[in-house]
């Protein structure tokens, strides 16, 4: 495995061009793969946020206790759906 020393003494031996090709690949996996800098798992996002931060929470609406009565709403909805069969 490479030592961080030998990957810098090889990318100071490219011409120029090939340096900054290098920087542009390096920006773009940097992109794919974003870092988080955030070390306290304390203060990680929480799924909550995420979803928030998306537009995920409220774009629904939905009875308020439909996780606890969903068997029966998904019940009716098939019934009147599939009632005529």
């Amino acid at each position: 495995m490479l030592t961080p020393e030998q990957i810098h003494q090889d990318i100071k031996d490219l011409p120029e061009e090939a340096q900054n090709l290098l920087m542009d690949f390096i920006e773009i996996l940097k992109k794919r793969y974003p870092q988080t800098t955030k070390k306290n798992p304390s203060q990680e996002t929480s799924l909550y946020e995420k979803f928030d931060k998306n537009g995920l929470i409220g774009c629904v609406s939905a009875e308020e206790n439909l996780s606890t009565t969903y068997k029966q709403v998904l019940a009716e909805g098939l019934n009147t759906k599939y009632d005529h069969r």
